[in-house]
């Protein structure tokens, strides 16, 4: 499996104004064309929509790729409008993978996340029943996603699991804490989303003034002026090293990542065609280990201010975390 998979999420969910459908559909098979065999989508992303669309795009070329989708939390109509909510039970996880099979276009998902443990419902019952969807063909690998050490290897317990997914960069370094290595340690996979710290790592990153109303980001402490201003303190030197290798800002972020270990599978999404090339020359960066340990001095949990979530979504999530920089 070729090293970097594919996030889904941007072209249908979180980051503003979605792509049209054209530039989207173009945009999977761009990814498709070079070589990219991993695509990541959730039934949240969009609610359904990304789903729908990947399914679509992609049905025809289903043997040649490794579908991931996610279940546990979905949208749900109210009186005011679609909500996601976090619903672990087992009746709600076996209705959002025959809904995502439904969308998808396909028989059986390769491997099936639990997007958030829901708090309420023992992860045991969870996977329990995630695990019986496998033994009827639905799904093919079990996964999580936003989960400490302590709660996969619980998980693990009831049935292997074969991916952890959790947001992972040079920015973002609470895997570190514990999960990378229960990983390593259980032979799972670690998937990393945001590896390119949201926009952050990149020739261009955001300006949070001009972020769209419905952008996830604002609603991240790291983006709130004061921090964000202290986080653009430590480009110029990351940049510096980006040209020092000969690479792009973007392309040494997952290279960082792609040195932690053969189990970390970096997923960066975009809606823009250059920039999905970009990401996948990193495949040819090499970094010496003189330069990782620079990088890992630059940024890291201590030199990055804010935290990663806001109140909200960090009760949602059960990661091992950082002390914030304030």
């Amino acid at each position: 499996m070729p090293p970097i998979g594919l996030g889904c999420m941007n072209l249908s969910h979180a980051y503003g104004t979605p792509p049209p459908a054209d530039v989207a559909e173009r945009l999977l098979l761009e990814a498709l064309d070079r070589g990219v065999t991993l695509f990541d989508t959730a039934a949240l992303y969009g609610f359904g929509a990304n789903e729908t669309l990947v399914g679509r795009v992609l049905k025809a070329h289903r043997q040649r790729i490794v579908l991931c989708s996610k279940g546990g939390m979905a949208g749900v109509m109210f009186a005011g409008g679609m909500k996601r909510v976090i619903d672990g039970r087992p009746e709600a996880i076996r209705r959002h993978c025959e809904d995502s099979l439904r969308r998808l276009q396909t028989e059986v998902i390769d491997l099936y996340y639990l997007h958030r443990w829901d708090r309420q419902v023992p992860i045991e019952d969870s996977i329990g029943e995630m695990s019986r969807l496998l033994q009827e063909g639905k799904v093919r690998a079990l996964g999580l996603s936003e989960v400490s050490a302590a709660t996969l290897r619980r998980a693990h317990a009831v049935h292997p699991i074969a991916a952890v997914q959790t947001e992972y960069s040079l920015w973002t370094r609470n895997a570190e804490i514990a999960v990378l290595q229960a990983c390593r340690d259980l032979g799972a996979a670690f998937v990393a989303f945001s590896p390119v710290g949201r926009g952050f790592l990149t020739r261009t990153p955001p300006d949070p003034a001009t972020l769209d109303a419905k952008d996830i980001r604002r609603s991240m402490p790291r983006f709130d002026p004061e921090p964000w201003a202290a986080n653009l303190r430590l480009l110029p030197a990351y940049e510096a090293i980006a040209a020092e290798v000969g690479c792009t800002p973007a392309q040494l972020a997952l290279a960082w990542l792609l040195a932690r270990g053969e189990h970390v599978i970096p997923i960066p999404g975009t809606a823009k065609v250059e920039h999905l090339r970009d990401n996948l020359g990193a495949v040819d960066v090499a970094l010496t280990p003189e330069v990782m340990a620079r990088l890992d001095a630059l940024i890291n949990q201590h030199t990055v201010a804010g935290d990663r979530y806001g109140a909200q979504s960090a009760g949602e999530v059960d990661t091992e975390v950082f002390p914030a920089v304030r």
